[in-house]
């Protein structure tokens, strides 16, 4: 399997050498830095190439709601995992609205960690099995789309005006010809977009240009 690059951010050493002690048991997993804060994490993510951060929710300088937010502006499509030992749905809520894709109580952390970090990679939401009952797919899917709107802003004037033609149905050639611009940089920009929201399918884009009221 590829390899996967994890980052660790929290305030207290023990815990991230007892996370790192679970992650060695995955041959293909590795930890390619540490951070005791949410400052020195986004230091750390401009040195090191990484596929995901495990994030405490509560640390000194910026905290780790606050710091997924910067890490989904800077890397919309890295993975980023609460690590918390709070249970109120707002801590949740604000962690998915920011971006989080996954939501771990430290008490889970021995029997779900993996489990957590796989389904995260593949793709998924992951919530802690002690919050899972409390939580629905329109709560998700309702706060998730705070990270669409983070991403949202890192789009250029020139993305959201092709974003927009693209939602209206219009081809990369006709884009082309609107804007003066040669197919070719329509592709890009289109893939550019694409990434940035961290979608796969045209239907995603018209249905996001709808919500945001660009169509």
């Amino acid at each position: 399997m590829e390899d996967y690059n994890i980052v660790i951010a929290d305030d207290h050493a023990l815990l991230r050498k007892g996370i790192i002690r679970i992650l060695d048991e995955v041959d293909y997993i590795h930890v390619v830095g540490e951070a005791g804060d949410g400052l020195e994490l986004i230091e750390l993510l401009k040195k090191k190439k990484a596929d995901m951060a495990i994030i405490d929710i509560s640390m000194p300088n910026l905290r780790g709601i606050e710091a997924t937010k910067e890490i989904k502006k800077m890397y919309p499509n890295m993975k980023v995992i609460i690590l918390t030992m709070h249970k109120k749905m707002e801590y949740l809520q604000q962690s998915l609205t920011m971006g989080a894709d996954g939501y771990l109580l430290k008490e889970d952390t021995d029997e779900e960690l993996l489990i957590a970090i796989e389904n995260v990679r593949r793709g998924k939401v992951y919530i802690s099995q002690a919050l899972s009952e409390e939580v629905n797919d329109d709560l998700i899917k309702r706060h998730r789309f705070g990270q669409k709107k983070i991403a949202s802003e890192t789009l250029t004037t020139r993305e959201r005006e092709i974003l927009k033609l693209i939602a209206e149905g219009k081809s990369n050639r006709d884009i082309a010809q609107l804007l003066f611009i040669s197919t070719r940089t329509v592709e890009n920009h289109r893939a550019h977009i694409m990434q940035k929201l961290g979608f796969k399918k045209v239907t995603e884009l018209v249905t996001y240009s709808i919500e945001k009221g660009y169509i």
